[in-house]
């Protein structure tokens, strides 16, 4: 009989399913007028919002503010486009701030730009290989203290400008940078610390009183005026770029680039790589708690490497999600992608009607909004909350926090994560003598005995959904509490969350399990923890997760979890 040839495997759409932008599965779904009018008018909000903010990241970053705007067009428009969340902004972001400041003075313009082309391709590629779904294993306290680190950086890099402080180029290294302030700090200018301090409380008060003004905005044209009107000897954008911002749509335009110095220039692409993937699955993660949507994580990548890359052949500066714009975005009314494309091309309109009027902006005023931007960024209350974790916790986090300010964010990423993985190795190594004698393997299923409550399931009362733990809950599976809660089309109205099998849980676990506790108290579900080990317990205690409101109570058994769970439902609890 002759042999039928093997078919082909085609790609089905199950398998290309995590890589289809957000924008095609909301036009699928049906997108109508009152869509567009909600999503256009959150696009403009946003970009009035990002106008500022583009050119004060620029301008710290060591380049010209025109560099910020462009990114923002063109990246902020391709984010939007193939991004795998719904409403996430795209553009330049404060994080960048001390990579770049530092590529540019040791590589030049050039450099920057073949180290976004590599970074925009790494990003491509894990996109490609699923590697979205590997980064929600970075280790929160790595995280938090390279956040806070570079919110040091930018908040040092801004003395000059929020001073006034007469003096040559600011180093990027934090002695040298030290140094040079302390050398010139009488030199100081009187009107640009008064610029910069109005500036902070303009937006700090219109936040409190006006949250939904574009602070930054009114704050910057306030100071402008001011200058202006009364003469202020304030540095302006005009004065530090004499050739101004030019009138003219975003062009294909690559300076020399020193293609030979790749290598060199290889952890610094790496660098940037991951601070725009962290960077944007985390915002793509907090708009997803705002707005109730899915991102798609891989998606979500490969979008921001095309982005890259795009920026770069526009002499662009590198680009990721924007948590502060995708808030902004959500809290307008944005219902779909097209919100972050309209927030790019109001932008661009903006720029080329006003271009000439920006040069009367001053630096200081510019200073004071990336002040308040650091101070958002650094996550305070994430930081101390941290700080009443374990003593490795704690000791990777203040670790990964002084490499990020004093030597080099890359080595602070390399370090924070090895650390937390020999950690988390000397954990498991503790775990297992601890567990000597533990019954590893499960008794028989008609051994009822034995088996205790694990079929107890069956007489739970209604409302009521258990779901048991096993194993440490720590960084690389805190992140899976997340996704419990997603399983239930309609919310019960109590869950026993069983965690006698969990023989430790570290700072990650515990945040993600506060995370897990906020989401049930909206929700209305009362949480019942059962079983709790004695480290999980201390660990809970110490980051006062156990006081938390949604908590109904704790009880040592599934029996007594039951009793309580039924007293809930029947409303005596």
């Amino acid at each position: 009989m002759e042999r039928l040839p093997t078919p082909v495997s085609r790609p089905t759409p199950d398998r290309l399913a995590p890589f289809v932008p957000k924008l095609a599965s909301v036009l699928r779904r049906g997108y109508g007028l009152a869509d567009l009018r909600a999503d256009l008018v959150a696009g403009l909000t946003v970009a009035v919002v990002a106008l500022p903010l583009a050119m004060a990241i620029a301008i710290a970053s060591g380049t010209t503010p025109d560099r910020g705007l462009v990114t923002a067009v063109v990246a902020g428009f391709l984010i939007s486009l193939l991004g795998g969340s719904r409403v996430q902004i795209g553009g330049p972001t404060a994080a960048f701030i001390p990579v770049v400041f530092v590529t540019i003075e040791r590589f030049g313009h050039g450099g920057l730009l073949l180290a976004t082309l590599m970074a925009g391709g790494m990003l491509v590629v894990a996109g490609l290989l699923r590697v979205g779904t590997w980064m929600r294993y970075m280790p929160k306290p790595v995280i938090t203290g390279f956040t806070a680190g570079i919110a040091v950086s930018i908040s040092l890099s801004q003395v000059k400008d929020a001073l006034g402080l007469e003096m040559g180029p600011v180093p990027a290294e934090f002695r040298a940078r030290i140094a040079a302030y302390a050398q010139h700090w009488d030199r100081v200018t009187p009107s640009a610390i008064l610029l910069a301090a109005a500036t902070i409380a303009v937006v700090v008060a219109m936040r409190r009183w006006r949250p939904t003004s574009p602070s930054m905005l009114v704050a910057i044209l306030a100071a402008s005026v001011a200058a202006l009107l009364l003469g202020l000897p304030v540095e302006t954008i005009a004065m530090r770029f004499p050739d101004g911002i030019p009138l003219a749509l975003p062009t294909l335009a690559l300076p020399t680039i020193p293609f030979e110095r790749a290598a060199e220039l290889l952890p610094t692409a790496f660098t940037i790589a991951f601070l725009a993937g962290v960077e944007s699955l985390l915002s793509a993660v907090v708009a997803d708690g705002m707005c109730g949507g899915r991102h798609r994580s891989n998606a979500e990548l490969v979008a921001q490497g095309v982005a890259n890359v795009a920026s770069a052949c526009v002499g662009g500066l590198p680009a990721t999600g924007a948590l502060a714009r995708t808030a902004t975005n959500v809290r307008a009314g944005a219902r779909s992608p097209v919100a972050g494309m309209a927030h790019a091309v109001f932008l661009l309109v903006i720029v080329l009607s006003i271009a000439p009027l920006m040069g009367y902006v001053p630096l200081a005023a510019l200073a004071g909004v990336l002040l308040i931007v650091a101070w958002n960024m650094a996550e305070l209350e994430s930081f101390r909350h941290l700080m009443r974790g374990p003593v490795g916790d704690r000791v990777v986090l203040l670790t990964t926090f002084a490499l990020t300010v004093a030597v080099d964010l890359t080595v602070a990423i390399e370090v924070g994560v090895v650390l937390a993985a020999l950690l988390f190795m000397h954990r498991m190594a503790g775990v297992v003598e601890i567990a000597q004698g533990v019954q590893l393997v499960e008794p028989e299923p008609d051994d009822a005995e034995a088996r205790g409550d694990r079929d107890a399931r069956s007489g739970l009362p209604a409302g009521v959904e258990v779901y048991e733990v096993a194993g440490p809950l720590f960084f690389a599976v805190a992140n899976r509490l997340d996704d419990l809660l997603d399983q239930y089309f309609q919310p019960p109205k109590a869950l026993i969350l069983r965690l006698g099998r969990v023989p430790l849980i570290d700072a990650s676990g515990a945040t993600a399990l506060g995370q897990f506790l906020d989401r049930a108290h909206r929700l209305g579900i009362r949480v019942i923890v059962e079983g709790l080990a004695e480290q999980p317990r201390r660990t809970l205690a110490a980051m006062h997760a156990l006081g938390h409101p949604s908590l109904a109570g704790e009880a040592g058994d599934f029996g007594a979890a039951r009793r309580l769970a039924a007293e809930l439902v029947a409303g005596r609890g």
